[in-house]
């Protein structure tokens, strides 16, 4: 076969797989969960060890509301300040927690139903930097970054939520940052946005801002759009109190809460991974107990994110087998209890994309999909053990979280997958597939295809630049960034938003007219 011909016909098979197809390889909610790095008799050992925790130790800097709460459902206040939750009623936290929910998105065709061990891929973080797209230097992360990682991930099918990945170092005040960080989130993507706020204060900005999205408090309430997502304690077992007050005051204003634990092993968890995990759990249970307590019927998210010290410097490594095997342990509980889970996984310790980045971040994101998390934060993007994040990242990562959730989706052994009556005919008959409408009719159901990632022959790579996959990818960041601005916030909400909020993203910085 001639060059050109190798091509055509590359082009042909390609243009066939480019085709919408009602039977995708890959889609949000892959269901995961068979990954079970703990043995039966080891849950029910951490579960026990996390109830013994919080019945006989507690957590101590408990606020003023959740120890009135928690102390008329049951739970003692000690002489030294510690707060104790008998596993009654951690227990009725855990029954009663809200199942099978929706975290939506703006547009409903990005709605992600979070039940059982269905898997979704998101972003996250608070990186201060970003690897620069042209310099190839790490700066200081702005505003712009934020926005523009919001719209390269709303046309990436694979990272189905967007977690706030980094910080907006260029505003000046926490309230202007929690409010523009809300905005930029919210107008790069219509996806379901997760991020955090600073102080209680400014959760009563945020929710007026989603109102207005919405348009209206009750339209917000039925279809929530952003999560807040609270590290309600502060490791080893105390309160976050300031979070503690945000956690309280968003769950009041119908926002879906994430309750986050992230303790790092060595400093302010136990070394051993499973002393780790048990004070993850336990401490994240606390939060789920105040959260109902607050609204029996608050959607709280279960998310233990415990973290791995290189205990020879003491700084964070989250690109390890450590911390791949802690986050499948912490998604494993969650299982246990069917609650809502998010995971931490994919924080590469490697400074830019490389082979590192790659075996890193596929290793944790992988084993924290086959447990079955929920959703799995730091998926995509995220790079320098929380330091970075790269934009071209988001492009090879959505590659790479397509053939992730191909092989949650697994095997599916059925007679007719077999397809014992298809060999048979191909053996008595030509000796191949190729030609089998069999092959044709699987073609896009069972097989993702990556976008970028080069499976062409050495020879055709080399003819046409040799590109790495590092250059390919920061061309069509490129692409995306030069001209795509997404249009689901309507014109008149966007300038109705600019007179009632300090609004910090221009009109021309989002491709609008002023």
């Amino acid at each position: 076969m001639t060059k050109t011909n190798r091509r055509r016909g590359r082009k042909d098979r390609l243009k066939q797989v480019s085709e919408p197809d009602p039977q995708p390889p890959v889609w949000p909610g892959v269901v995961g969960g068979r990954l079970k790095p703990l043995s039966p008799d080891e849950e029910s050992l951490v579960e026990e060890a996390a109830f013994k925790l919080l019945e006989d130790l507690g957590l101590s800097q408990a606020i003023p509301s959740m120890i009135e709460k928690v102390t008329t459902a049951g739970g003692t206040m000690t002489d030294d300040g510690r707060l104790l939750f008998p596993r009654t009623l951690v227990k009725w936290a855990i029954d009663g927690a809200q199942r099978g929910f929706t975290l939506c998105g703006q547009r409903p065709e990005n709605d992600l139903k979070i039940e059982a061990a269905r898997v979704h891929m998101s972003t996250g973080g608070a990186a201060p930097g970003v690897f620069d797209l042209d310099t190839h230097a790490y700066r200081d992360s702005t505003l712009q970054d934020l926005y523009d990682a919001a719209r390269i991930v709303d046309r990436m099918d694979n990272i189905h939520h967007f977690s706030r990945p980094v910080v907006a170092r260029d505003i000046e005040s926490n309230a202007l940052m929690d409010l523009n960080t809300a905005y930029a989130c919210l107008a790069g993507t219509s996806k379901h946005v997760s991020i955090s706020v600073t102080e209680p204060r400014n959760v009563a900005d945020i929710a007026r801002l989603c109102y207005a999205v919405a348009g209206g408090e009750a339209a917000f309430r039925a279809r929530p759009f952003l999560t807040e997502m609270v590290c309600h304690v502060v490791p080893p077992m105390r309160f976050a109190e300031e979070a503690c007050e945000v956690l309280e005051l968003a769950i009041k204003a119908g926002f879906p809460v994430q309750l986050i634990s992230a303790g790092q092993a060595g400093a302010t968890s136990p070394a051993t991974i499973a002393g780790s995990l048990v004070q993850a759990v336990a401490e994240t249970l606390a939060g789920l107990v105040f959260a109902r307590l607050v609204d029996p019927e608050a959607k709280a998210i279960f998310a233990p994110k415990p973290l791995v010290a290189d205990l020879r410097t003491g700084s964070m490594s989250g690109g390890g087998g450590e911390q791949a095997i802690l986050m499948a342990g912490a998604a494993q509980m969650g299982r246990r209890w069917d609650l809502p889970t998010s995971s931490i996984a994919g924080i590469t310790d490697a400074k830019r994309l490389d082979a590192q980045y790659g075996a890193e971040k596929s290793l944790a994101v992988a084993m924290a999909a086959h447990a079955g998390s929920n959703i799995i934060t730091q998926a995509a993007g995220m790079m320098s053990s929380l330091l970075g994040v790269s934009h071209a990242a988001y492009v090879t990562d959505n590659d790479m979280l397509g053939n992730i959730l191909r092989t949650v989706r697994g095997i599916e052994a059925t007679p007719e997958n077999i397809a014992a009556d298809v060999i048979a005919g191909v053996c008595r008959g030509v000796g191949h597939y190729l030609g089998e409408q069999h092959t044709f009719s699987r073609m896009k159901s069972d097989y993702f295809y990556p976008e970028i990632g080069d499976r062409r022959a050495p020879r055709d790579w080399q003819d046409n630049g040799a590109k790495r996959i590092g250059d390919v990818a920061r061309e069509k960041t490129r692409e995306i960034l030069s001209g795509y601005f997404p249009s689901h916030l309507p014109d008149d909400v966007d300038r109705a938003l600019r007179k009632d909020f300090d609004i910090r993203l221009t009109r021309a910085q989002i491709g609008r007219p002023a």
